[in-house]
């Protein structure tokens, strides 16, 4: 069963965010704390913090293969999925990002962090 979605405008145009020389921006959007991550063109949104120790993943960099690598363990996680490409078992809480003709938006899933 899928989850139903709220988008939400982070920016009419990607150079609002205030992207780091990594190309990673940290935005808070509805209560939780978001990286958002430019590859090629694309915006990429997951959680702010690795699953791992909690380091935050603004301060890490997108490596050739595209994945967002952590700055504490160098643990590595697909920005698409949230799966650790590294082999540690952790899963990193991934969000969609559409680009429309007003600007990019991110989709929450409705409810509150149960789902009711």
């Amino acid at each position: 069963m899928s989850k139903e979605l709220e988008w939400h405008l982070v920016a009419v145009h990607p150079n609002e965010l205030n992207f780091n020389e990594e190309n990673l921006a940290e935005i808070k959007l509805r209560g939780r704390h978001l990286c958002i991550a430019r590859v090629n063109e694309r915006l990429f949104a997951c959680a702010a913090k690795c699953p791992h120790a909690a380091a935050p993943l603004v301060k890490g960099y997108v490596n050739v293969q595209g994945d967002i690598v952590c700055p504490v363990h160098r643990y590595k996680f697909n920005l698409e999925t949230g799966r650790n490409t590294t082999g540690e078992g952790y899963f990193l809480k991934t969000y969609p990002v559409e680009e429309r003709e007003d600007g990019w938006y991110v989709g929450i899933e409705k409810g509150g962090w149960f789902g009711f």
